[in-house]
């Protein structure tokens, strides 16, 4: 196991197929191995951040999570919400994303409860200040958003669609293009998250940045894939839409209201110290 951390990738890819035909042929280590495999992540994740052979190790653990039986053992769950979820925290994801992401989705094909504490974890670490990150969280969640039921979604709506927000008001246009690109996923907008059985819980958290995109982004792509989104929203209910409009507005009055009662104080800051 230790030898994962050669800079050799040759080394590492046979000590991949190693390790894997271990796996198979001697059942009753199986359990020490998938606990050798979790220490290797922990020290990964909470001490060093420098491991080469992460990506390695992930790919085993799909095949072996691909074996899992149902119902999913207890010891398996803590693994993903111990191991697999903290991993999206270290700086250097993008090395191994794709293979903790096929992992992730594993369990949740498996098991979609288990998107609950995906979702929550994925927005807890969530990359704000890497836009190309952030891009990766994205391509992760849609995948999750896909196998995730109605149960499901209802336990994480409200993180979730403020998550969606920020990224939609995001100053990046690849990450509010990439936000954007969620709504043409023909299952998300028929069935899942975004479709119109949900419209009551997610345009009045999205309407501001959608809005505001939709009325002259600098990036014409972002603009028009914004207002497609809103005219899908005023197609699914004209009414909805109509007081999500109007409250936006009033809440924009209410803050230009604000600024200029800040401005004012502190126009009569300046002036008070430039009279003493």
């Amino acid at each position: 196991m230790e030898l994962f951390d050669s800079e050799d990738p040759r080394e590492r890819d046979y000590l991949k197929t190693i390790l894997h035909r271990i796996y198979g042929k001697f059942m009753s280590h199986r359990s020490f191995i998938r606990k050798t495999i979790q220490y290797v992540f922990y020290r990964f994740i909470y001490e060093t951040e420098r491991h080469n052979g992460i990506a390695e190790l992930l790919e085993i653990l799909g095949s072996i999570i691909n074996g899992f039986a149902m119902p999913l053992k207890r010891e398996h769950l803590q693994f993903l919400t111990r191991a697999l979820v903290p991993l999206h925290k270290p700086k250097g994801v993008a090395v191994y994303h794709q293979q903790l992401s096929y992992c992730v989705t594993q369990y949740v094909e498996k098991d979609p409860d288990t998107s609950v504490p995906i979702v929550t974890g994925l927005v807890k670490f969530w990359p704000w200040a890497t836009s190309a990150k952030t891009v990766l969280f994205l391509n992760e969640l849609e995948e999750i958003l896909e196998l995730m039921g109605p149960d499901q979604l209802e336990s994480v709506a409200p993180i979730l669609y403020n998550c969606i927000k920020k990224c939609l008001a995001s100053e990046h246009f690849q990450v509010a293009e990439r936000t954007l690109f969620l709504w043409n996923n023909e299952h998300l907008v028929n069935v899942g998250c975004l479709s119109r059985a949900h419209a009551g819980s997610i345009l009045p958290i999205i309407y501001g940045p959608l809005y505001k995109n939709s009325l002259g982004h600098w990036n014409g792509t972002v603009e028009g894939l914004a207002q497609n989104v809103l005219k899908l929203y005023m197609d699914y209910d004209m009414t909805l839409f109509g007081k999500c409009s109007t409250e936006y507005l009033k809440q924009m009055e209410q803050q230009e209201e604000a600024d200029t009662m800040i401005s004012k104080q502190w126009e009569e800051i300046e002036t008070a110290a430039l009279t003493k």
